[in-house]
């Protein structure tokens, strides 16, 4: 998935307003940036159970309020306020689940694989409550290899988008990846 409208400057000066307080620059950004964010989202939600009721342009929506509640803002550059983007994206889809899981009955879910180099893990509520708590203890250990995680699993960029992103060569997005499927795996397959 590239990310490539609207103008990089653009989106960096609006940030730098939103960083300085101008609460009108937010409104701005998400205009800017809003069919990029929409795409974000359908990656996110091509990847849930069939039958979620959250559709992009509610995700896109909440992503927005979240934003506007942020008191201190240190989002510098583009890059970076697309990978938070994508964070909070993941943050709300787990909300979400929980929600939808404390009105389901057990086993109601249909299984999708989340993605199919994890075809181990699926969309299903229970399967995203579990990754996010899998995904908060490897920030722990190493903050990068989620945020490989998030853009490579979630987002749909490619290994080359994400060591962009995270400014790092493709080979250290190779082992990252590889070392978080691998630490995931464990993790939720109760093998750690």
């Amino acid at each position: 998935m590239a990310i490539d409208a609207p103008v990089p400057s653009e989106i960096t000066a609006l940030l730098q307003r939103w960083r300085e307080g101008d609460r009108q620059a937010l409104e701005l950004l998400a205009s800017a940036a809003y069919s990029d964010l929409r795409i974000i989202a359908e990656n996110y939600l091509r990847r849930e159970a069939p039958g979620h009721t959250l559709q992009a342009t509610g995700l896109v929506s909440e992503l927005y309020l979240r934003l506007a509640r942020l008191k201190d803002v240190q989002i510098c550059d583009r890059r970076h306020f697309y990978a938070f983007a994508a964070q909070l994206m993941r943050m709300i889809l787990v909300d979400y689940a929980r929600q939808a899981r404390a009105l389901k009955r057990p086993g109601s879910a249909a299984r999708v694989p989340l993605h199919e180099e994890m075809a181990w893990t699926s969309a299903t509520d229970d399967d995203m409550l579990a990754l996010n708590g899998a995904l908060e203890q490897l920030a722990e250990v190493d903050e990068r290899k989620v945020r490989a995680v998030e853009l490579r699993f979630f987002l749909g960029c490619t290994n080359a988008e994400t060591a962009e992103v995270l400014g790092v060569s493709d080979a250290t997005i190779e082992r990252d990846l590889e070392f978080a499927k691998a630490w995931l795996y464990r993790r939720l397959r109760g093998k750690a």
